[in-house]
């Protein structure tokens, strides 16, 4: 075989991912998946999401998935980043998933499930899209740690200004202090665990990366 007729392997790993036909479909799938759960909790109502603030909250759900693609054709991105845009809307999925189905009032154990799930999935998004950049992993765990804690913090303060506003008919989030900092310590564990896990998984083989600091440092 000619080894000239050979990709060379990518980087990363995620950089290979994305070039899988799964991947796309695993991204449109979760896409068309969140625009129909917002069309069934606008459009019908179902008491589940009343004074969930369903209104408020599908913009921004909403807005990884559009600005994705826009960035992506505007930047000239190849591969599409196909397992970073799925990662970044899947909570926002299972977040509007859970408040549809009732899971959040008939079983309080969702919300601590999710706010961990949620996070390693958000995080790992963060490292989908950096290491398709920067195919070093030194630092990258704490990097990832950082990002999904800055990213717990922020989204506690929109939930308790939303709830405090009454803005979007938020009226059902029932907040307590409690609760506040049980969501913090386990999304910043869920954005650790969501951080190992993505260095390992979406970034350079460690061989790799073993062999690229010592030639720099050569």
């Amino acid at each position: 075989m000619d080894e000239s007729a050979i990709a060379p392997a990518a980087p990363t790993r995620v950089l290979d991912l994305d070039r899988q036909q799964w991947a796309a479909g695993l991204n449109l799938a979760v896409k068309a998946a969140l625009i129909l759960s917002f069309v069934v909790a606008i459009g019908f109502e179902p008491s589940t999401v009343e004074g969930k603030a369903m209104g408020f909250r599908a913009p921004l759900f909403l807005a990884p998935a559009i600005l994705v693609p826009v960035l992506a054709r505007w930047r000239g991105w190849d591969p599409y980043p196909h397992i970073g845009d799925a990662l970044a809307s899947a909570p926002f999925l299972i977040d509007t998933l859970g408040n549809l189905f009732g899971f959040y009032d008939d079983y309080p154990v969702t919300d601590d499930v999710l706010h961990a799930l949620n996070w390693i999935l958000l995080v790992g998004a963060y490292h989908a899209f950096r290491f398709r950049n920067v195919p070093d992993r030194r630092d990258a765990i704490l990097l990832g740690y950082g990002f999904g804690a800055l990213a717990i913090v922020w989204w506690e303060a929109m939930e308790w200004a939303v709830s405090e506003d009454g803005f979007g008919g938020a009226g059902g989030l029932s907040l307590t202090y409690e609760d506040t900092i049980g969501d913090l310590i386990l999304s910043s564990t869920g954005g650790l665990l969501g951080s190992i896990l993505g260095v390992w998984l979406l970034g350079p083989p460690i061989a790799a990366a073993a062999g690229r600091r010592q030639s720099v440092s050569s």
